[in-house]
C-alpha cells in the first residue's frame, strides 16, 4: 500500500520539524499510527522534514512544490490538474499529467493534513492557500482515490465564504472526515457542509511522548525551572492572545500585556508560587551549521517577564524567563513538572493534561472565536479553565480555581487521559475500515 500524506502543513524545510513544537506533536504522532494500522505500507510526503527524521519514521519525502510552493503559479497548475483530472472522470484515461498527478496516480490513500488551517486560517499563511488544497483534494477525489481529511479542525468560513460552495463538493466526495475534536462538526453543520462522513476524536498530540526525564534533569537545574521550596507555574503566551492581530505584529506595546502581567502578580502575590514563562515555538539557522534558536513565542515571554519587572510589584526573583531552546521532546517534558501550567498554545495545553498537569488555557484575543480550543478542553473535561485574554479578572479566576481544584483536576485527569489516548488511536483503526470498504 502507498499513502500520500500532504495538506496545509505542508511548509518549508525546517518550519514542522524544528518551528512549531505542537505541529511537531501531531506529525510524529500521526506517522507512526499510520504505520500501526498500515503495516509495511510506503508513506510519501509533501512535509519538508530531514533526513534523520525521514530514516526514523519510515518516510519518503517529495518536493513540497508538489502541492504549494509560494509561487504566483501555484494556482494555475491547480487549473491545469484540475482539467486532466476532470477528462479522467470522464474518460478514464490521463491526456496529460504533472508531479502531484504522478504521485497521486501512485496512491492507494491520499490523506489532507490540513489541522486548523482548513478554513480562513489558511489565509495568513499564503495567498489562495484554501482554494489550493480544495482543488488538490478534488484532483484527488476526480482521479478516483480515496481521499479522507484527517486528524483537523475546520473552519471558520467568514473570509472564504465565498469559496463554500467549492467546499462543499469536496467535503462530500471525502471518504471520510476524521476530526480531533467535538467542536468543529458543528461548524461544518451551521455552515451548511454535509456531516454524514465525519467522525470526532481526540488529536493525536495526546500520543507524543516527552523526553525522560533524566534527559532533562540537568536543564531543569541550570534553568532554575522548578524549586525545592517553592510551586512553579509554567506560563506560555504568544501572538493569537493579543488583543490586536494580526499574531505576528510587531512591535508590541506594554499596555497589550498589562492582564498578563497581573496574572502572572496574581501567580507570585496571592498564590505564593514561581512563574516559568517559556515558549512552544522555535526557530532555526540553517547554515553554515543548524542551530535550534529560540522562536515566535519567545519575545512574548521576554517582553512580559520585562513588563512584570518594570511594574515592581513583585520579587521578580519569582519571575523566571526561560533560556532555551528546547527540542518538542524535552519542551513537553519540562511543562509535565510544574505545578499548574497557563498557555495560549493548545498544544501545550495537551502537553500538560496528559501528563496530568492542571492547565488554564488563554483562549484567542482576536479572529474569531476558537472553537477548536473548546474541543479539545471538552475532550478532557476542561471547559471551565479555557480564560479570556481581554480580562485580568477572568484570568485570574480561572487560575484561581485551576489552582485550588489542582488536586482534584490531577486524579480527574488521571482517569481520563488513558481514554482519550484511546480515542485519539481510535481515529486510526475507523481510518483503517474506511479505506478498506
Amino acid at each position: 500500500m502507498r499513502i500520500l500524506l500532504t495538506g496545509l502543513m505542508t511548509v518549508h524545510w525546517g518550519r514542522l520539524e524544528n518551528g512549531n513544537i505542537g505541529n511537531y506533536y501531531i506529525t510524529e504522532a500521526t506517522i507512526r499510527e499510520l504505520h500501526r494500522v498500515f503495516p509495511g505500507a510506503e508513506i510519501v510526503t509533501t512535509f519538508q522534514m530531514s533526513d534523520e527524521f525521514s530514516r526514523r519514521e519510515k518516510i519518503k519525502v517529495l518536493p513540497m512544490d508538489i502541492f504549494y510552493s509560494w509561487n504566483e503559479s501555484d494556482l494555475d497548475t491547480c487549473f491545469k490538474e484540475m482539467g486532466i483530472a476532470g477528462v479522467f472522470n470522464l474518460a478514464g484515461h490521463l491526456i496529460a499529467s504533472t508531479p502531484y498527478i504522478d504521485e497521486v496516480m501512485k496512491s492507494d490513500l491520499v490523506l489532507d493534513f490540513s489541522g486548523e488551517m482548513w478554513g480562513d486560517h489558511a489565509e495568513p499563511v499564503g495567498k489562495d492557500r484554501f482554494l489550493t488544497v480544495l482543488m488538490k483534494d478534488r484532483v484527488a477525489q476526480l482521479l478516483k482515490k480515496p481521499v479522507v481529511l484527517l486528524a483537523g479542525s475546520q473552519g471558520p468560513f467568514d473570509k472564504t465564504a465565498h469559496l463554500k460552495e467549492f467546499a462543499s463538493a469536496v467535503i462530500s466526495d471525502y471518504k471520510a472526515i476524521l476530526n480531533r475534536e467535538p467542536s468543529s462538526v458543528n461548524v461544518l453543520k451551521e455552515n451548511g457542509f454535509d456531516i454524514k462522513n465525519v467522525k470526532s476524536f481526540t488529536d493525536v498530540s495526546f500520543l507524543f511522548e516527552p523526553a525522560p526525564y533524566e534527559e532533562i534533569k540537568e536543564i531543569l537545574r541550570k534553568d532554575s525551572i522548578v524549586a525545592t521550596d517553592k510551586k512553579t507555574a509554567g506560563f506560555i503566551l504568544c501572538g493569537f492572545n493579543m488583543l490586536r492581530g494580526p499574531y505576528d505584529a510587531e512591535p508590541r506595546s506594554d499596555d497589550e500585556f498589562t492582564q498578563f502581567a497581573e496574572a502572572v502578580e496574581f501567580i507570585t502575590g496571592e498564590l505564593g508560587a514561581r512563574v516559568f514563562l517559556m515558549s512552544h515555538q522555535n526557530g532555526f539557522v540553517k547554515t553554515p551549521e543548524f542551530k535550534l534558536i529560540n522562536g515566535r513565542d519567545y519575545p512574548y515571554a521576554r517582553q512580559l517577564y520585562d513588563v512584570v519587572k518594570k511594574r515592581g510589584k513583585v520579587n521578580i526573583s519569582d519571575v523566571i524567563l526561560a533560556k532555551g531552546p528546547y527540542t518538542p521532546k524535552q519542551t513537553m517534558a519540562i511543562i509535565g513538572q510544574f505545578d499548574i501550567f497557563v498557555t495560549g498554545r493548545i498544544h501545550a495545553f495537551v502537553a500538560a493534561v496528559s501528563q496530568k498537569v492542571p492547565t488554564v488555557i488563554i483562549n484567542r484575543g482576536h479572529g474569531g472565536r476558537a472553537h477548536r480550543n473548546i474541543g479539545f478542553a471538552r475532550s478532557v473535561g476542561m471547559e471551565d479553565y479555557i480564560a479570556d485574554p481581554a480580562s485580568a479578572d477572568d484570568l485570574k479566576t480561572r487560575i484561581k480555581k485551576c489552582w485550588n481544584n489542582r488536586e482534584k483536576i490531577k486524579e480527574e485527569l488521571k482517569n481520563r487521559i488513558p481514554i482519550v489516548k484511546d480515542t485519539a488511536k481510535t481515529m486510526f483503526d475507523v481510518l483503517k475500515e474506511a479505506v478498506r470498504v
